[in-house]
């Protein structure tokens, strides 16, 4: 695959090969922005015919939807109840009759779903304002804790019985940097790691072979040890932490209705939120066990009525979780299991206060793995902080630098040709066998300019920005994702969740 970089004001093109930035190939990249930060830009095909508004084409979809939603529901409804099923004009039972239910009016609980997704009436928290709620502080001191199980690691014969010499080649030969004392050996094959047969079975089902951030973290973290791993975005660092997570509750106590979870994810932004749950779900289900997903700009009466089932696993972003832990929706006396992912990215934005309340809730004799991108010094000082005797894992250099599975090429052009130049390349990767494509702009307006234009002229473009909706910017992407619209044009809002598709 190959892609070009544009750039505005430098008029600086350049083109880059990535292997595989979704579960199917994008094959062009292509910024259309200014010089100071370098960003991507795309497209396929190509159609004579006009294309309509990118905004009608989505409320012409949630129609249909909602259409086939209404159709499915009578299709279903019983005699006696209107609405189909248990739910009837609100979900719960009177007597016999079907109305009046905890439910109300609306999908959310109470009545609707809350105003503004932050505050208004809700089912169980009554009048919840859109202010940030207090967070008690928890003087862990006064509380006499039932030790955990954090150690059940058993090294199988044929770890056991590597040399020494085969680990180290290994080692050298995947730019690994490791410290920290009693580390466990790594494991190469996925039948060498102590998990259960559901998992093992999938894991050989879709995938090969760990990858290297799996086939040393798996092995400390089920020894119970904390962890610092440098992993950058497509190393599998979600299954990296996510099994060991899924055992060490298979170690605990049973989860009772309304229990808080045994583990909780903190990242940075929903979309990584989406994204972790996307692949951990099927592992999840494979144990039995309850996985809730907590982030902002969505509807919070069914995540609160997620956390009051009871969960066993919790990811979250800093913001939402604060305001259910604050609220008593959820509590996280149960957690013995923290994962803190992208820390350096939670730090950036501003969330260390948060992140540093959330975790006064946890048991300080708790296991933390933490996943940073980068090793600056506010993310040591956060690691000195929650972490115990941690084993710290690297995979290539701590310094930043280009990825080097990609490859740019730079092409010098006058502002006035840059259009032209845009449009010639976007022909000749309509004749390729990739044509997945990507424009990342610098500004809101400057996204729906150019998805209008080009939808003008037949190219199946569309775009994504922070003043989408978050059902819109879902949409879209998956028209990308399954190749209905191979152009995709974005702000930087879509490189937070690009992984998730």
């Amino acid at each position: 695959m190959s892609s070009r970089i544009f750039s505005q004001s430098c008029r600086i093109f350049a083109g880059i090969s990535t292997s595989n930035l979704f579960s199917s190939k994008v094959s062009r990249v292509l910024p259309y922005t200014s010089a100071t930060s370098v960003k991507f830009y795309c497209s396929r095909g190509f159609n004579s015919k006009p294309l309509g508004d990118q905004k009608t084409e989505f409320f012409t979809y949630m129609k249909s939807e909602m259409r086939a939603g209404r159709e499915n529901k009578f299709d279903n409804s019983s005699s006696g109840d209107y609405g189909g099923g248990s739910r009837g004009y609100g979900g719960g039972d009177r007597g016999n009759s079907r109305y009046g239910s905890s439910r109300g009016y609306g999908p959310s609980g109470g009545f609707g779903r809350s105003y503004n997704n932050e505050g208004g009436i809700n089912r169980r928290d009554n009048f919840v304002s859109g202010a940030p709620a207090q967070l008690r502080d928890v003087d862990w001191s006064r509380h006499q804790l039932q030790p955990i199980e954090k150690n059940f690691y058993k090294e199988c014969s044929a770890v056991k019985n590597r040399e020494q010499y085969e680990i180290d080649e290994w080692i050298t030969s995947n730019q690994v940097t490791l410290q920290g004392k009693n580390i466990p050996k790594p494991v190469f094959e996925f039948k060498e790691v102590p998990i259960g047969e559901p998992i093992l079975d999938l894991l050989c089902k879709n995938y090969q072979k760990p990858t290297v951030i799996q086939s040393i973290s798996w092995p400390i973290a089920m020894s119970g040890r904390d962890i610092i791993s440098i992993a950058r975005t497509g190393s599998g660092k979600t299954l990296g932490f996510i099994l060991p997570a899924i055992n060490h509750i298979a170690h605990q106590p049973k989860r009772g209705h309304g229990d808080g979870p045994s583990v909780l994810v903190l990242l940075p932004t929903r979309e990584l939120a989406q994204q972790v749950l996307e692949v951990s779900r099927d592992y999840c289900d494979a144990m039995n066990l309850r996985m809730c997903c907590l982030f902002g700009g969505t509807a919070r009466g069914v995540q609160a009525r997620d956390l009051q089932r009871g969960v066993d696993i919790v990811v979250a972003t800093p913001g939402r979780l604060i305001d259910f832990l604050a609220t008593d929706t959820t509590n996280l006396r149960r957690c013995s299991f923290l994962v803190l992912d992208e820390a350096d990215r939670m730090l950036d934005m501003g969330f260390e206060p948060q992140i540093r309340k959330i975790v006064g809730q946890i048991r300080p004799d708790r296991q933390t793995m933490m996943f940073s991108a980068t090793w600056p010094k506010e993310v040591r000082n956060l690691a000195s902080d929650f972490q115990k005797d941690p084993a710290f894992l690297n995979v290539g250099s701590l310094e930043l630098s280009a990825n080097h599975n990609i490859t740019q090429h730079i092409e010098i052009v006058d502002e006035h040709e840059k259009q032209a130049r845009m449009l010639q390349l976007l022909d000749g990767i309509l004749k390729t066998s990739e044509p997945k494509t990507i424009i990342f702009v610098e500004t809101k307006r400057k996204a729906d300019e150019i998805t209008r234009n080009m939808r003008r002229e037949g190219w199946p473009a569309m775009c994504i920005h922070g003043d989408k909706g978050q059902s819109e910017r879902d949409w879209v992407m998956r028209q990308f994702k399954e190749g209905k619209t191979p152009i995709l044009l974005a702000t930087d809002v879509a490189a937070r969740g690009l992984g998730k598709f």
